[in-house]
């Protein structure tokens, strides 16, 4: 099955606005996150899916990959991952939804994601986890947690510290990594289906999967990604660039 990797960029962040485009280093975020894409050995083709003109213009002009433009009113990356797949894209069978705000995501996660889906005919949808080594990402909301069963599919997301640890044993944190993979048909079905309580409350569109009843497969990274929430982690990005 080809692969296809789209980065979904969004100017209009609540919490950033107009992320993609701040300067990290000499680049603009997305050109971070874009040329770790392209050290990846599965991958077949690369491109942008964005609302906005300045975005689009950078990417069309700068990055020299493929662009497309798409709704306001679309309300994830999902789903307008799902609007290029089913418009332009038909002969993919495998997308690979990379977050625009993850300049640091390891190229060899993106590569192992791919093979699962590959290999594995019941793994529909795929995301990633690292475990969680400082107290204060465990208490920020702004870093998801995830917990899986043993054959690591996810049980829960959330923004709150989750397993809680009633009786201070000692446990391991697993944080999300904001990359998503699919096969076709799944990406397709998933962006008809509506919204769920679960992920209006948390603000987490991969709950839409679990309240619906599908599993989704969890694979740990071996190495961890910082993203891009709010201004404050552009030091963050700029330590782990030096």
């Amino acid at each position: 099955m080809n692969t296809a990797v789209i980065i979904p960029s969004r100017y209009g962040s609540s919490r950033f606005p107009g992320k993609p485009l701040v300067v990290i280093k000499g680049k603009p975020l997305i050109e971070h996150t874009v040329e770790q894409v392209k050290k990846c050995k599965n991958v077949d083709y690369i491109a942008v899916s964005t609302d906005d003109k300045r975005i689009y213009d950078f990417v069309k002009k700068s990055l020299k990959i493929d662009v497309f433009m798409t709704s306001k009113a679309f309300k994830s990356g999902t789903d307008r991952i799902a609007f290029v797949a089913s418009k332009f894209l038909k002969k993919f069978g495998i997308f690979i939804n990379v977050q625009c705000d993850e300049p640091l995501i390891d190229p060899t996660l993106i590569d192992k994601i791919i093979n699962s889906l590959k290999k594995d005919s019941t793994v529909e949808y795929i995301t990633a986890a690292f475990p969680i080594k400082d107290i204060d990402s465990i208490n920020n909301p702004n870093v998801v947690k995830v917990v899986f069963d043993k054959n690591m599919y996810a049980l829960y997301f959330s923004r709150f510290a989750i397993p809680f640890n009633r009786d201070g044993l000692k446990i391991k944190y697993y944080k999300h990594i904001g990359i998503y993979g699919y096969k076709r048909k799944f990406l397709l079905d998933f962006s008809k289906t509506k919204n769920a309580f679960l992920e209006r409350i948390e603000s987490l569109e991969q709950l839409r999967a679990l309240e619906n009843g599908k599993k989704v497969k969890i694979v740990v990274s071996k190495k961890d990604s910082v993203g891009v929430d709010i201004p404050k982690d552009i030091a963050k990005i700029e330590k782990y660039l030096q």
